[in-house]
């Protein structure tokens, strides 16, 4: 009898090894904070006690998470974008969609650019600086419309990805991807391998994003040992102006239009979206950040396929806070600075630019691009660049949270408004681990194309 209980109880018993490795997972908000923590600390002991190999290892790891993220970028672009068209194939009302993401992106940007411009124009960021005209220069490359225009197709097929011009992989993506959907099945077998690449690129830079607590720590571990905090304090107004804009889209807009357009909770938007807002804080790259976006946009209810179109658009072309907000305060600021008086033409041309442009940014880590383009059609110094180069990376930790935080919030929207929002899955939303979200396979496949049976 003794021999029949403990054999039937065995089974019950978890193993020893087995207890030993279920040790309390640190969830990656907390892991990314103590990399914020352990990043200044170091940051500010390299700079104050001078300690060169310090400030050497932090600008290498820095740099090296960076490079990691450019580096699936070209590939990652050109797959995720020529997939994401031809699963267009599988939605219903595609063209709808579509037009309506569109759309939507631009007048989210008008929003934001618009908040850009008040907010410039009441605290008046470029007078009494203290900076020297000595400290301004031009940058080594500007953006204009003919280049950005013409920018736009590639002499080849080779230099878009060794020299990481994203808008032209943009370009490349977008034709293969409507002459794929025109082929039909003759194009299913380089479809098929396009898919395995992609989840192969996916699946490597799951990877690299498992290193942000890492690279955190070296990014701004090397922003306070370069600059320190009286940088931050000459650009003090500038500085408080992204950074209030930035949040006012982020926690204003935003919200608003999720409460009253979509219809949802914010709370539990942000719930859910939160890892790809962190992500982006720390990488500064939307297109690094997409893999754990379009996760995330799935998570909150938006159907599969619609989310791989919208995500991947967006990550190249949705910039409220690089193409929007940052664009309009510097304009102001680079005005003030060298005297030059602007008017309400000159007020519309930056909501143009802004509106029209935001392409010009790709996703990449800065927004220099996009910022001379404004400055060049404005008739604006460029040396003005010169002036915001230095802090451009304490800068750009807030722009990319709110391009990657509305590339999320406008398909949510898009799919409120179309019916096909997964409302139950998006009531539960909430921060998952990264455990979590790289084994999700997305079970709201179906949503998109039988709207009638969603949940409304």
């Amino acid at each position: 009898m003794s021999t029949s209980s403990s054999s039937a109880a065995a089974p019950e018993r978890e193993p020893a090894p087995e207890r030993a490795r279920r040790l309390p997972k640190v969830p990656f908000w907390a892991q990314i904070l103590l990399g914020l923590v352990l990043g200044v600390l170091l940051g500010w002991v390299a700079r104050n006690w001078d300690i060169a190999w310090l400030g050497t290892t932090l600008t290498k790891v820095g740099e090296t998470f960076v490079q990691l993220l450019k580096l699936a970028v070209a590939p990652l672009v050109f797959f995720a974008i020529t997939i994401s068209i031809t699963n267009l194939r599988n939605v219903h009302n595609a063209a709808r969609l579509a037009t309506r993401t569109l759309l939507w992106f631009m007048a989210t940007s008008l929003i934001a650019v618009a908040i850009g411009l008040v907010i410039g124009l009441l605290t008046n960021p470029g007078s009494g600086t203290g900076i020297s005209a000595k400290d301004a220069a031009k940058p080594e490359e500007a953006g204009s419309w003919l280049d950005f225009l013409t920018g736009i197709i590639p002499t080849d097929i080779i230099t878009p990805f060794t020299e990481l011009k994203v808008l032209q992989i943009v370009f490349m993506a977008v034709v293969v991807g409507i002459a794929a959907l025109k082929l039909g099945e003759k194009a299913a077998p380089l479809l098929s391998l396009g898919e395995s690449v992609l989840a192969l690129l996916q699946k490597a830079l799951w990877w690299i994003i498992r290193l942000a607590p890492i690279g955190t720590i070296g990014l701004i571990g090397t922003a306070i040992k370069d600059y320190g905090w009286n940088l931050i304090s000459s650009y003090a107004t500038f500085t408080a102006d992204i950074y209030v804009g930035c949040a006012i889209v982020l926690f204003g807009v935003y919200p608003l239009l999720l409460a009253t357009v979509a219809k949802v909770n914010p709370l539990q938007f942000f719930k859910g979206a939160w890892p790809a807002i962190q992500l982006a804080f720390v990488s500064r790259s939307s297109v690094g950040t997409m893999p754990l976006t379009q996760k995330v946009t799935e998570r909150l209810g938006v159907p599969k396929e619609y989310a791989s179109f919208a995500v991947p658009f967006g990550s190249t072309t949705k910039m409220d806070g690089c193409a929007s907000i940052y664009p309009a305060i510097a304009a102001i600021f680079v005005g003030e600075f060298f005297h030059v008086d602007m008017g309400i033409k000159e007020y519309l041309l930056i909501v143009f630019v802004s509106v029209i442009g935001s392409a010009a940014t790709a996703g990449l880590t800065g927004a220099t691009v996009m910022l001379t383009l404004t400055l060049s059609t404005l008739g604006l110094p460029l040396a003005g660049v010169g002036l915001l180069l230095a802090i451009d990376p304490i800068l750009d930790m807030m722009r990319t949270a709110t391009n990657v935080a509305g590339q999320v919030v406008i398909p949510v929207l898009v799919s409120a408004r179309e019916k096909i929002l997964d409302v139950d899955a998006f009531r539960n939303a909430r921060s998952f681990s990264l455990d979590e979200l790289d084994s999700d396979s997305g079970p709201r496949e179906s949503a998109v194309r039988e709207p009638a049976a969603a949940t409304s």
